[in-house]
C-alpha cells in the first residue's frame, strides 16, 4: 500500500509557475500530497477526477479569479480553501471570506506560515481543535440541529452544508449555548488565524443558512457590546 495515500492531498491553484512548483516542492517536503493546476479550468479537472484536503488559491489569476472560482466551488463542494491575496487588498480577503474561503494570507508571505495556515484549517473541526470546553453532542434551535461530534447540521432532517470554518463556528457557540462570546473569543475557540472581522464575516454567512430572516436574526443574535449568542428560541 502507497504510504503516501495517508497523507493530506493539496491542491495549488496558481497562474505563476515558479511559483506552483516552488510550493509543491516545499509541501511535499512537509509531509502533504501535492497536485497544481495553472488556472480555474484546470482545477475543475483536478477535482473532477480527485479528491483534495485543501485548495490553496490565489485570486488573482487571468481569465476567471479566484473569487469567481470560489463562489462557483462553493455552490457544490465545501473543500477548505485557503485564498492567496495581495498584502494591501483587505476587500479581497472580505469578498473571499463571504464566498465561504476558509483563510486568506497575503503576498507576499514565508512558506512556514503558508504552512501553519494550512495545518490550522485542515484541524478545525477535529477532535481536539475546538473549544476546551466539552459541546453538547446535539444542539437544537427552531427546526434546526447540529451534531457538534458529527459537525452536522440538519434542517427538518435534510442536511445543511457546511464550510469547515462555520462548523468551527457552530461547535464554538453550541459549546456555551445562550452564552454572550466576544469575537476576541470566538477567534480563540474556533484556532481561526484570522481577525475579529472575519468573524463578522463568517456570522452573516452562517445566519444565511440558519435563520428564517437574516436581517432579523433570530436564533445567532448580537449582543451590543458583548458579541454573538446562539439561542433555541
Amino acid at each position: 500500500m502507497d504510504a503516501s495515500a495517508d497523507k493530506p492531498h493539496i491542491l495549488v491553484v496558481d497562474d505563476d509557475t515558479r511559483l506552483r512548483e516552488l510550493l509543491k516542492s516545499f509541501l511535499s517536503r512537509n509531509g502533504f500530497r501535492v497536485s497544481t493546476a495553472g488556472h480555474a479550468a484546470e482545477a475543475r479537472q483536478r477535482l473532477q477526477a480527485l479528491d483534495f484536503d485543501l485548495i490553496v488559491l490565489d485570486v488573482m489569476m487571468p481569465g476567471e479569479t479566484g473569487l469567481d472560482f470560489a463562489t462557483q466551488l462553493r455552490r457544490t463542494d465545501n473543500v477548505p480553501i485557503l485564498m492567496l491575496t495581495a498584502m494591501g487588498d483587505t476587500k479581497d480577503r472580505i469578498a473571499g471570506l463571504e464566498t465561504g474561503v476558509d483563510d486568506y494570507l497575503g503576498k507576499p508571505f514565508e512558506p512556514r506560515e503558508l504552512l501553519l495556515r494550512i495545518q490550522s484549517v485542515l484541524r478545525r473541526g477535529r477532535p481536539g481543535a475546538a473549544p476546551s470546553a466539552e459541546p453538547q453532542r446535539l444542539v437544537a434551535f427552531g427546526p434546526m440541529q447540529f451534531d457538534a461530534d458529527l459537525g452536522e447540521l440538519t434542517q427538518k432532517g435534510k442536511r445543511v452544508a457546511l464550510t469547515d470554518a462555520e462548523v468551527a463556528l457552530l461547535r464554538a457557540f453550541a459549546s456555551r449555548m445562550g452564552e454572550a462570546l466576544s469575537r476576541e473569543t470566538l477567534c480563540k475557540m474556533v484556532g481561526s488565524a484570522v481577525n475579529e472581522r472575519a468573524i463578522d464575516v463568517q456570522v452573516t454567512r452562517l445566519r444565511r443558512k440558519i435563520e428564517p430572516d437574516p436581517s432579523f436574526p433570530r436564533y445567532l443574535r448580537t449582543v451590543r457590546g458583548q458579541g454573538y449568542r446562539l439561542v433555541d428560541a
